[in-house]
């Protein structure tokens, strides 16, 4: 029988953690949801975390143990347990104890008002103010506005899905935050809910202040996804009015100032050349970016290609299937 409830967590190097973790996440759901399965995905860990797991998974037929062959990164482990789920619900959670497993119940009874996607809202934050607090206030305020999806935590792993609302959005890079965004383009119901912010018990976090580039880039996938998937020209083509109208303004400034008798190559040649230099290079380096998202979906989709590579998958569930098709086979 196939459960209702599977719980998807990406783990990275989380050997300390992952012990107490599947312990909390087992009182909760045997006591509110019993019907549940647990996917692990280690994303190439270099402790013992894949030896725990798959211990874990030899003695609990309700957890599945799945090891990348590398350091895929979080959205490509997200991904790989995604496509092994069963349940008709989906949660995905941090497997480094910042998340609760006793807020569960709470996106999932939001769900239950008829929600498609239920998506965790940290408050208050108990992370530090400069390195973490106020750069994600301000990309978070960034992507409701730019994504059109007004919640106020994009970052947090800690989300509920419907099967197949998952099932049906493509991550890559580190698409991951922005599955609320992706997932609305079908337009999905979307809600959210507060969780505890818990304090990482040990060790650093794996991601830094360097990742706001990133998730700035990423914003700007998800809007061109959005809105300019299917009428790429109404993007490109307001950059290249914008272009025009700025060459053509400047172009005008250096035809006045030639028929006035000023030496302009003299005067303003190298501000002219910079300026043109510099948008030129902007629009074509940005337009070069979109364009090679397209192209790496294509190449994906195309050839039913995945982002990630799966060295083994250790389950007792999966051992019997394969025991009874040998023998059938047989």
């Amino acid at each position: 029988m196939k459960p209702e409830f599977s719980i998807v967590i990406p783990v990275h190097n989380e050997e300390p953690h992952l012990m107490a973790l599947y312990s909390a996440i087992r009182e909760v759901m045997e006591a509110r949801y019993p019907s549940f399965e647990i996917i692990f995905v280690d994303d190439a860990s270099t402790d013992g975390s894949f030896w725990l797991l798959e211990e874990l998974a030899r003695n609990d037929e309700r957890v599945v143990a799945i090891q990348l062959r590398r350091n895929f990164g979080q959205s490509a482990a997200l991904t790989a347990g995604f496509d092994a789920v069963h349940g008709a619900i989906v949660i995905a959670m941090d497997g480094d104890l910042q998340h609760d497993p006793a807020d569960i119940p709470k996106l999932v009874e939001k769900m239950a008002e008829g929600y498609d996607l239920v998506s965790g809202w940290r408050y208050p934050r108990v992370d530090n103010l400069l390195t973490r607090r106020l750069p994600s206030a301000i990309a978070n305020w960034c992507m409701a506005r730019l994504s059109g999806i007004p919640i106020h935590d994009f970052g947090t792993t800690f989300k509920a899905y419907r099967r197949e609302v998952i099932k049906d959005v493509n991550l890559y890079g580190d698409l991951h935050r922005f599955i609320p965004a992706l997932a609305d383009v079908d337009r999905r119901r979307v809600a959210e809910v507060p969780i505890r912010n818990i304090p990482r018990p040990a060790g650093d976090s794996h991601y830094g202040l360097g990742r706001t580039f990133r998730v700035m880039f990423d914003l700007v996938t998800v809007r061109f996804l959005r809105h300019y998937l299917t009428r790429p020209l109404h993007f490109f083509g307001n950059l290249g009015l914008l272009g025009l109208v700025s060459g053509g303004a400047c172009l005008g400034f250096v035809l006045v100032k030639k028929l006035r008798g000023v030496p302009v190559f003299l005067e303003h040649g190298p501000l002219l050349l910079t300026g043109f230099l510099l948008v030129l290079a902007g629009v074509q380096l940005i337009c070069t970016g979109l364009i090679g998202e397209m192209v790496m979906r294509t190449y994906f989709e195309s050839q039913n290609r995945r982002v990630y590579s799966v060295a083994r998958v250790v389950t007792q569930r999966h051992s019997e299937s394969e025991a009874d098709t040998r023998s059938t086979r047989a």
